[in-house]
């Protein structure tokens, strides 16, 4: 390796692990970083993403200006703990997925969310506790740390006791669901073509709030349209609390990206009903495919979906219930939504949060 360039490191371990919401963020930011610096003159510099040895689980990216290299012998934390930090000792080492090497002090972190520290009942306390022992270190050890939003920065700030001065913000984007063309498969696997329904995605974690919306529809009766749950269970990550059954329920479980972008655009309206977003993905890219919203208003929500969702206090069953029979009931308010919503999401973009995170290589 030329020894004369400064290296780089990704913490690449988001590559072998299910794709949520951290990990899409962290492989779409580096994906576009990629396409940056082959347009940017870094020449001075080397980039690595470094990953572990389980080569069966990986996605590879086809990045063409980070190197993907696996390294190491161990996996899951004892990787990131010990074979990375030993790898990564001649460079600068980011981290994107909340979690890096307690043992490595030059690095850059990026810290999600504070909803450890938050919703606590919503996590496992194996999980729980690692994730607050390592927040804590890193937020004393990291040269620098980052977040992805002004809602995450002040309440880490708070939780971590140390200034808000310490972290960047860099907010994600939402494009990435408009490069994969719409597969309508589901729509005919579940009878959904042509056929009105709300959308939800989120796993059946507390503070996901899902029950909320099945028991609105409950109180609404027979004349609401179904209610469609995407996504899959993490429950060695989160507490499951376990969904309301109800015929007008439709659970499909983990959906292709392809297979979302389908149910965004056919959906009557997406509702996001979260008690604690340090982000929120979803949202963005339903208004990118032009699906209106309705969303919580906590913690992060409002701030990334401006004036272009209708709100709800997803603690008030009643009010979620007259909202979605509002959207249901007026094709203006839809129409209204879509456009806000399609202007929101352009300002959410995947090539704006990599210019953040490239501005940062030097410090």
């Amino acid at each position: 390796m030329d020894k004369t360039r400064k290296i780089i490191y990704f913490n690449g371990r988001f590559l072998a692990q299910p794709r949520t919401g951290v990990q899409r963020f962290a492989e779409e930011l580096l994906t576009e970083f990629d396409h940056l610096v082959a347009v940017s003159e870094y020449s001075d510099c080397i980039f690595v993403c470094l990953v572990p040895p389980e080569k069966d689980a990986l996605r590879l990216p086809n990045w063409q200006n980070i190197q993907i290299r696996t390294c190491g012998r161990l996996k899951g934390n004892l990787w990131e703990q010990i074979d990375l930090p030993f790898h990564t000792r001649n460079g600068l080492l980011v981290d994107l997925c909340n979690i890096g090497p307690v043992f490595h002090f030059n690095q850059i972190a990026l810290i999600y969310d504070a909803s450890v520290f938050a919703v606590p009942d919503a996590y496992s306390w194996t999980f729980r506790l690692k994730y607050k022992f390592i927040f804590f270190i890193l937020s004393h050890i990291a040269r620098r740390l980052l977040t992805t939003s002004q809602f995450s920065k002040k309440e880490l700030s708070h939780y971590l006791h140390i200034s808000e001065n310490r972290f960047q913000v860099i907010s994600g984007g939402c494009e990435h669901i408009l490069r994969v063309s719409a597969d309508d498969s589901l729509l005919d696997e579940f009878s959904l073509r042509g056929k009105p329904y709300f959308l939800a995605v989120g796993t059946s974690s507390r503070h996901k709030n899902l029950n909320a919306v099945i028991k609105a529809m409950q109180a609404y009766g027979e004349q609401l349209p179904n209610l469609v749950i995407a996504g899959g269970n993490f429950s060695k990550i989160f507490h499951d609390e376990g969904l309301i059954a109800d015929d007008k329920v439709i659970h499909l479980g983990f959906v292709t990206d392809a297979q979302l972008r389908s149910l965004y655009e056919n959906a009557l309206a997406f509702i996001f009903p979260s008690l604690y977003e340090g982000f929120g993905l979803p949202p963005l890219e339903a208004m990118a495919c032009g699906c209106p919203v309705i969303a919580s208003n906590s913690a992060s929500i409002p701030e990334v979906c401006g004036d272009a969702a209708l709100y709800v206090d997803s603690t008030k069953i009643e009010q979620i219930r007259l909202t979605m029979q509002q959207v249901a009931n007026s094709e203006v308010l839809r129409t209204k939504l879509i456009r806000k919503g399609i202007e929101q999401a352009n300002k959410f973009t995947w090539e704006s949060a990599a210019h953040e995170l490239m501005d940062m290589r030097g410090i």
